[in-house]
Parts: structure tokens; C-alpha cells; sequence
């Protein structure tokens, strides 16, 4: 096939009509988890019709909306080919702070609230710059910064419940918009949710998305186009652990205040982002799929408690989706560079892909 002709059938599908292009995207690993969740809700549904009732979907929602943010958090370190393990911790240490600082003082709340945001992004900022100027890997430096925030956590409270925020502050978390038709309440944490993922999209859609999936795929290709490899990683690591510390404000409205509310986070969140089709690695996947992931999900672990599953069953299930997302993302890997070495494929002619389409792998974002 020559190069022109290959640039035809490429303008050719990208001119296809919108139905199709939207099938097609479907079929990408980042598309199927919409398919997922929707199948999920339905088999939902059929174990306890009332859970589609318009107040009841959007507690769901309220309920989902801090691991959905904290997904989309790990999403940003994930695609560019590092890990944060220090999530949970980072949401453990944060309720600790709103609980302790605050108190009853409601005059405190917006200071306490500046602190932790600026907390957040001194945790990521000091894991980015150990993972990229000191070359520790981010697996090992994350882990640390979680057992040393925990430790902390600890020593302050001694392991016990401690510390009552003014309701003001945890209204947040568990007050919203009431009288509202149909719905009657649109609770705060799904507008929180709306803003981030959102933002999120957006900011994968300006050029320090487009470069921070780049240096995901190939950082020594990413470093010799002029990219600051090191500071686009470091932000990452700081959007992740902001990104926790939004989760965490949100849980203090009705989690409580306790050293193990944030406990597991960081594994439920890579869970979520792997089910949602980003590739462990980076340089594929899209941030709408992460929080995606974190539905399906909670939907799984929905229907499990509706035909009486024991909840003691979370922690297999999810490392099952991990083993099993990761190796089906293993073997599309290989498939697809069987297809490029195969004697069918002309390795001196350009590879020519198809433009993006939002909610594929192709393009991240």
C-alpha cells in the first residue's frame, strides 16, 4: 500500500459518520468501560429496581464522587508512566487536619481549607522531585511518603477517632443544593466531582496534557523535543495528590474524622483507572475513562452487596480486575506488535493512525 493511499483510507475514516467513530471508540478499552457501567447499572437494577430512582442515583453518585476524583488524580501520574502509592495516605492526613485545626471554629475553615490545598501540593511536589531529579523510582519514593504521613497520622492521634469539624466545613461532603425537582437534592460532592473531571479534560486537552501523554509513551522522544520531562511528571504528582486532598475534604462531611478513612484509597483508585483502560506504563488512555472505572467499580461492589456477597470479598475482587486489566492490556500490546513486525507491513513506509477520537486509548485525553 503507498503512502498516499494509506493517507486516503486514513481522511476516509476519519470522515465516517459520527455513529461509527463513536463504535469505534467503544471498542477501545477506554470506550468499553461506558459499555461496562452500563451493563452494570442494568444488572443493578434488576437486583434492586429502586436504586434508579432519581434521589437514590444521585446519592449513589455523592457516594462515588471522592474515589471518582482521586481516580482521576492517579490518572494524571499513571499515563505518564509513574505510580502514587501515597494517595490514601495524603487523604488520611488531610481529614486529620480539617478535624484537629478546625474544630468548632468556623472562622478557621478557610484558612484550614488554604493549608491542606497547599499540604496537598507540597506532598506531590516533593514526589515529583525526588522520582525525577533524584531518579528514585516513584514505587519505592510513594510508598515512603505513605508510610511517613501514616506515622504521622498515628503519632497525632494515637490510632483513635479524634477531632470534630465545624458542620459548616462538613457540609461540604454531605450538604447540596435541596428542593431541587425530581432530584430534590443535588448534593455538593457531585458539582465538586463535575468541576474536577471537567478541568480535567480540559487540561488534557491543552498542550501540557498532549505533552504529559507523550512522556508517558516515550519520555527520551518527549526530552528531545524540548519537553521539561522532569517538571511535567512533578505536576502530575502534585495534581494527584491535590486530587486526594479534594476527596479528603469531601469524606470529612460523612466519613467522619479517623486515621483509616483513607486506607486503601490508592489501590481502589488504580484499580478504577486500570478498569477504565489506561495502560499501566503510561502514554495511553483517556481521563474520563479513570473516573469511569471508579463507577463501574462501585456499581460492581453495588450488585455484589445486593445478592449478598460478603464485603469481605472487596479486596479480591479488585486485585483481580488489576491482574486481569493489566494482562488484557498485555496482550493487546503484543497483538499490536505482531501486526507491525508482521512480512504484510512495509517497515520503511510511515505509520499512518488515525486522528484521536475523544474516548480512545490513542491519544490520552
Amino acid at each position: 500500500m503507498s503512502v498516499a493511499t494509506g493517507r486516503s483510507a486514513v481522511l476516509e475514516q476519519n470522515r465516517s459518520p459520527r455513529g461509527e467513530r463513536v463504535l469505534r471508540a467503544l471498542r477501545t478499552p477506554s470506550g468499553a468501560i461506558f459499555v461496562l457501567v452500563a451493563v452494570l447499572f442494568v444488572a443493578v437494577l434488576a437486583a434492586n429496581p429502586s436504586f434508579g430512582e432519581p434521589g437514590s442515583l444521585i446519592r449513589f453518585i455523592g457516594r462515588t464522587a471522592p474515589i471518582a476524583i482521586a481516580a482521576i488524580g492517579q490518572y494524571f501520574v499513571i499515563v505518564s508512566g509513574e505510580f502514587d502509592l501515597s494517595m490514601g495516605s495524603v487523604v488520611t492526613a488531610q481529614v486529620i487536619i480539617a478535624g484537629n485545626l478546625i474544630g468548632q471554629d468556623e472562622a478557621r475553615a478557610l484558612p484550614v481549607l488554604a493549608l491542606m490545598l497547599v499540604f496537598g501540593a507540597f506532598v506531590g511536589l516533593v514526589n515529583g522531585l525526588v522520582t525525577t531529579l533524584l531518579r528514585v523510582p516513584s514505587f519505592i519514593v510513594t510508598l515512603g511518603t505513605m508510610l511517613a504521613l501514616l506515622g504521622l497520622v498515628l503519632y497525632w492521634t494515637g490510632g483513635a477517632a479524634t477531632g470534630n469539624p465545624a458542620d459548616s466545613f462538613r457540609q461540604i461532603g454531605r450538604g447540596g443544593i435541596r428542593d431541587v425537582p425530581v432530584l430534590e437534592i443535588i448534593p455538593y460532592p457531585v458539582l465538586i466531582l463535575a468541576a474536577v473531571a471537567a478541568g480535567a479534560f480540559w487540561l488534557m486537552r491543552r498542550p501540557y496534557g498532549r505533552t504529559l501523554v507523550a512522556v508517558g509513551d516515550n519520555a527520551q522522544a518527549a526530552a528531545l523535543t524540548g519537553a521539561p520531562v522532569w517538571w511535567i511528571r512533578t505536576r502530575a504528582f502534585m495534581l494527584s495528590s491535590l486530587a486526594a486532598t479534594v476527596a479528603g475534604i469531601i469524606l470529612v462531611g460523612y466519613a467522619g474524622v479517623h486515621p483509616s478513612v483513607g486506607r486503601g484509597y490508592e489501590f481502589t483508585a488504580i484499580t478504577a483507572v486500570v478498569l477504565g483502560g489506561v495502560v499501566l506504563g503510561g502514554g495511553r488512555g483517556w481521563v474520563l475513562s479513570a473516573a469511569a472505572g471508579a463507577f463501574a467499580l462501585e456499581l460492581l461492589f453495588t450488585l455484589l452487596n445486593f445478592v449478598g456477597v460478603q464485603s469481605t470479598w472487596r479486596d479480591s475482587v479488585q486485585g483481580a480486575i488489576i491482574i486481569l486489566a493489566v494482562g488484557a492490556a498485555a496482550q493487546n500490546w503484543q497483538r499490536r506488535r505482531r501486526t507491525a513486525a508482521s512480512p504484510t507491513h512495509d517497515p520503511n513506509r510511515p505509520i499512518e493512525a488515525p486522528r484521536p477520537t475523544p474516548g480512545t486509548t490513542e491519544g490520552g485525553t
